[in-house]
């Protein structure tokens, strides 16, 4: 996380107090965009999507944006034809107050499934934001956003390209009902370079496959994920696809999505350990991601990584689940660490159960599995479950 944020030309944001479900705490963020600036984003794949994700790919498809509008509090999912008339509602609010039109509003909605929104709050609510509108609220914007977050999720960087120095700046939030299916979270991120639609559109896809798409806090695929990347072209700086500044923009933006990424697995509900599972070696790429997930899904693996206990069996076994056409037993290797724990699919020769624990004990953990099959690999970032992740989603509504 990023003490300061740098502003972004071409973006103002606001984070106001509108009471949508708790008082006293920022609940509705906006976002303003300058005229002509490029939108690009993904979606969540969960066929329940909620009312403003259906709302925001049919915007974002026919329109222009100008607005993002994010509330916390409630998810706007499960809600049927009254939360898609209450999404438009909340787009027609901010375009009657703006002097836009309602389709350039993009919402995005995170909270509690299947409850329908408090219209009143809202209407309060935007014309705040809208007179709070500054620069300089990234870290606010950041807060607002939260929902079972402990801290709010920042990146920022400025890279010079051949025609000056352009700015990037980006915010997120996820701690639970995380899992890598599109870019499941919420996320917005922004740069004032001026990028063509078609390369910003390949960008999004790839970048968010980079980052929030190889980051899993419990398995779980929300209905309201997004993430939204932003070009306003406000710096004059224009990237041409192919090009060396093309190269060192697109590194930079992986560079800041990744820490956002790896911000929410730190931050992953209840969470004590950032473990990296890492799988090498395999026949393909898709067997790699296949072997990576379900070691990193797994509550076992997961329980045993927050106790800090070298029971390496657990990992053992979930490699030899997982759903791949084929493996080798016997040239599975997989190391702790730097400490090998199998070795040709046994426990490797001098292998010491406190070493293995020792490795376990720490607060950053890569797993390591080479399954002795080809040249595909995957990388997935993960946390450990503990006590506090059941107490946090028991206690999620009241």
């Amino acid at each position: 996380m990023t003490a300061e944020i740098h502003p972004v030309p071409g973006v103002r944001l606001a984070a106001v107090e509108a009471g949508i479900k708790k008082a006293h705490r920022r609940d509705l963020v906006l976002l303003e965009l300058a005229p002509g600036s490029r939108v690009a984003g993904v979606f969540t794949l969960n066929r329940f999507c909620a009312a403003p994700v259906q709302l925001a790919k049919a915007h974002l498809a026919a329109n222009t944006p100008r607005y993002f509008l994010i509330n916390t509090g409630y998810a706007n999912a499960g809600t049927g034809e009254q939360g898609y008339r209450n999404a438009l509602g909340t787009c027609a609010l901010l375009a009657q107050a703006a002097g836009i039109d309602a389709e350039q509003v993009l919402p995005f909605s995170t909270g509690v499934i299947g409850e329908q929104f408090p219209m009143a709050a809202f209407e309060r609510g935007i014309p705040m934001a809208l007179a709070a509108l500054a620069d300089d609220q990234w870290a606010a914007a950041a807060e607002g956003i939260m929902t079972t977050d402990t801290r709010p999720k920042t990146a920022t960087a400025q890279v010079l390209l051949s025609g000056g120095t352009v700015t990037l700046s980006g915010i997120s939030k996820g701690a639970g009902m995380i899992k890598p299916n599109m870019a499941t979270m919420l996320g917005f991120i922004a740069t004032d370079a001026a990028v063509p639609q078609a390369l910003l559109d390949r960008w999004m896809q790839q970048l968010a496959d980079a980052s929030f798409n190889r980051i899993t806090i419990d398995g779980d695929t929300s209905t309201n994920d997004c993430c939204m990347l932003v070009a306003t072209g406000q710096s004059g700086c224009e990237v041409a696809d192919g090009s060396a500044d093309a190269q060192l923009l697109y590194a930079a933006l992986e560079q800041l999505m990744v820490s956002l990424a790896h911000q929410i697995v730190r931050d992953g509900e209840g969470a004590t350990k950032f473990v990296e599972v890492r799988v090498e070696q395999a026949a393909n790429a898709a067997d790699a991601r296949a072997v990576a997930e379900t070691v990193a899904h797994s509550p076992l693996v997961k329980t045993a990584l927050f106790a800090s206990d070298p029971n390496w069996g657990r990992i053992l076994a979930a490699v030899g689940r997982a759903p791949i056409s084929a493996l080798a037993v016997e040239k599975v290797n997989i190391w702790l660490g730097d400490v090998q724990i199998v070795a040709d699919g046994g426990v490797a020769p001098g292998y010491r159960e406190a070493d293995g624990a020792a490795e376990m004990a720490k607060g950053d953990i890569v797993i390591r599995i080479d399954l002795g099959a080809g040249d595909g690999s995957s990388v997935l970032w993960t946390c450990d479950f503990s006590y506090d992740y059941v107490r946090i989603n028991a206690e999620y509504r009241s």
